[in-house]
């Protein structure tokens, strides 16, 4: 049914390359979009009772896209950072990035491992879907539901969630209650119809974006991220992605802060990781700046602690190209 192809390179890792390769100190790169959250093994199942079951388009097509990329009419990503379209998808993506949009998967090192048993071609031929729904106002998780039953009538995919168990670290307060200088919650900051102070002193119009997160500046030996009003399982999903590339621990992050509500953040660590990949332990340091861990404690006032979990997996069934519409 398939051969065997390339494991994904995660949105960390082609972040990185990125800033390596075309940013300069001081440069401002968009290399793509972090909103990952936390692992947790229910998470994977409950959504889709929640969101009403089954369901599907009321008309759709799907045709091989080979010309300049187009973005979709909203993020199809696992956050839940969506506006109303009344019932409409405009989309370009790969198949690997509609079922992420469909399952609600985040591109972690773990599961990239399961999609490279995929064909290649899943990760690299765009498809152009145009589909509305029968519903005026779907919400995302039901837009999600639906592109399930399209990608199985028309891709031939069937797929099922395994939870293994397996390392991961918990993002924890390094001193019971007491959040670090970076970490604010969002209500004492400005809103998020309003910019703020920029993070970044030589650009005063560059701001971080609510809900989502989207710029990663290069400020030379270290990387700046940031984000406003998002929770701590969503800012522990994007560590894990961070750990996934540039720091190479390749486990997912659990959310075991305490924490709730939505925050404000900035973190500004080195590029380069200075730890051995197969060390169990994150520690390090280098005069170049502080490691992503050291940024975390000193910065944000979390640490990691390593343990095992029980993580949903999504492993795929069955794959086909496309049938006709």
């Amino acid at each position: 049914m398939w051969d065997r192809g390339p494991i994904r390179p995660s949105c960390w890792k082609k972040l990185v390359l990125g800033a390596a390769a075309l940013a300069g100190p001081g440069t401002l790169i968009v290399v793509c979009i972090l909103n990952a959250p936390a692992v947790r093994a229910q998470d994977a199942i409950d959504w889709q009772t929640k969101a009403g079951g089954k369901m599907a388009f009321d008309v759709a097509s799907i045709k091989p896209s080979k010309g300049a990329f187009v973005p979709s009419n909203f993020p199809l990503d696992p956050s839940d950072n969506y506006g109303a379209t009344n019932g409409r998808l405009s989309a370009d993506d790969t198949l690997a990035g509609y079922i992420e949009f469909a399952y609600k998967v985040w591109e972690t090192e773990l599961q990239n491992r399961e999609f490279s048993h995929l064909p290649k071609w899943v990760n690299t031929d765009r498809y152009n879907v145009e589909a509305q729904a029968a519903t005026g106002n779907p919400t995302k998780d039901q837009m999600r539901l639906m592109m399930q039953a399209l990608l199985a009538d028309r891709f031939q995919l069937t797929a099922h969630f395994e939870i293994r168990e397996v390392p991961v670290f918990q993002l924890r307060l390094a001193k019971p209650g007491k959040p670090g200088p970076k970490l604010i919650s969002h209500a004492d900051g400005p809103p998020c119809d309003k910019p703020g102070v920029s993070p970044v002193r030589d650009h005063p119009d560059f701001h971080f974006v609510c809900h989502t997160f989207s710029p990663f500046v290069d400020l030379g030996t270290t990387l700046l991220l940031g984000s406003r009003d998002v929770s701590m399982d969503v800012l522990a999903g994007t560590i894990s992605e961070a750990l996934a590339g540039p720091l190479a621990f390749g486990r997912p992050i659990i959310d075991k802060t305490g924490l709730t509500g939505r925050f404000d953040f900035t973190l500004e660590f080195a590029r380069e990781r200075r730890t051995p990949a197969g060390s169990d332990s994150p520690d390090a340091s280098d005069p170049a700046g502080p490691t992503l861990l050291e940024a975390l404690r000193d910065q944000l006032g979390l640490k990691l602690e390593s343990t095992k979990a029980s993580v949903p997996i999504l492993v795929i069934d069955k794959v086909d190209r496309p049938s006709g519409n």
